[in-house]
């Protein structure tokens, strides 16, 4: 989920319902399509291309956040056009694209206009989450399709953004401190541009110096992945331990305690008061999956459009 810049187990996650949710719920798509399993049919692209792909569990964590974040969730990030969303530059590296015109093809064909683009893409996210060691949580489903993408609308944190900046663009979407620092664990299977965090390795704030809240063996191995000066923008995970970096784990927030947080705003999370300790809570806790499955529930109630207040698309790259 840089936009700031990607063992199956079985839970039932029930939150309350807010304002935003209220026309959303769990099952709103059973009978409506036939005999074809709505989200059965999502789960099947998903995990088609999963298996050819691991890489697309932060891509669709970053599409969601990228929608979500924006306008709320209402695919208005897959409409084409030539100044849309996707043309934003936050966007501009965004994939998974295909994976949804997939499901939405798939789902036309049995059930024409019945399920919206903003449903495939929280319903793909969370089977994607659910292949890669997280929680298969339930969804609420039940979303309109926006009709508006203007990619002077896309206005997301940066990397380098403060923690108190953080929070409050968070809040603006109902999003508490907690949840901020929970969706922000999605970078568990993250990557991101040496241009993102180059400034830590070596010009922290002008100094001309490392960022010295980062772990000198981490800014060794970074810089060997990132030299200065380099013609080509390389990528780093974000979760720095090899053999968690594709998982949906707590391992992340284990790294930010030993100071190798590549993002700024990662490892400030790690730092500053409001917000260590939740990350030491769940960096030794075993329950960070179903948490991180709670939070990405409440991204996906964020400004939703429902019964006539959007559309379901034929197509999730224009309106109808």
């Amino acid at each position: 989920m840089k936009g700031l810049a990607v063992v199956v187990l079985v839970a039932v996650l029930v939150l309350p319902l807010g304002p935003c949710q209220g026309a959303l719920q769990e099952g709103y798509y059973k009978g409506k399509c036939g005999s074809t399993d709505v989200e059965d049919t999502i789960k099947n692209v998903v995990l088609s291309r999963f298996n050819q792909d691991r890489s697309i569990v932060a891509a669709l964590l970053r599409m969601q956040f990228h929608d979500c974040f924006v306008k709320g969730c209402d695919a208005s990030i897959l409409l084409d056009g030539s100044s849309s969303e996707k043309t934003a530059i936050p966007n501009l590296s965004v994939r998974g694209y295909d994976i949804i015109d997939e499901a939405k093809a798939a789902l036309e064909k049995a059930c024409p206009r019945v399920v919206s683009c903003a449903d495939i893409i929280i319903a793909a996210t969370r089977d994607a989450v659910s292949f890669s060691g997280g929680e298969r949580y339930e969804i609420q489903t039940g979303r309109k399709d926006g009709l508006v993408s203007q990619a002077s609308n896309v206005s997301l944190p940066s990397p380098s953004i403060s923690v108190s900046d953080s929070i409050a663009a968070f809040a603006t979407k109902g999003l508490t401190t907690k949840d901020m620092v929970l969706l922000l664990g999605g970078h568990t299977v993250g990557v991101a541009h040496c241009s993102l965090f180059q400034d830590r390795l070596y010009n922290y704030q002008g100094t001309g110096q490392r960022d010295p809240n980062m772990s000198l063996l981490l800014a060794v191995a970074l810089g060997l992945r990132c030299p200065k000066n380099a013609s080509v923008d390389n990528i780093a995970n974000l979760d720095q331990n090899p053999l968690s970096a594709l998982v949906v784990d707590n391992d992340y927030y284990k790294q930010l305690l030993l100071r190798r947080g590549v993002l700024q705003i990662d490892q400030a999370l790690a730092m500053d008061a409001r917000t260590r300790p939740t990350v030491a809570s769940l960096a030794f806790r075993s329950d960070f999956t179903s948490q991180f499955a709670e939070a990405m529930i409440k991204l996906g109630a964020v400004e939703v459009l429902t019964d006539e207040q959007g559309q379901i698309r034929r197509s999730c790259r224009s309106v109808n």
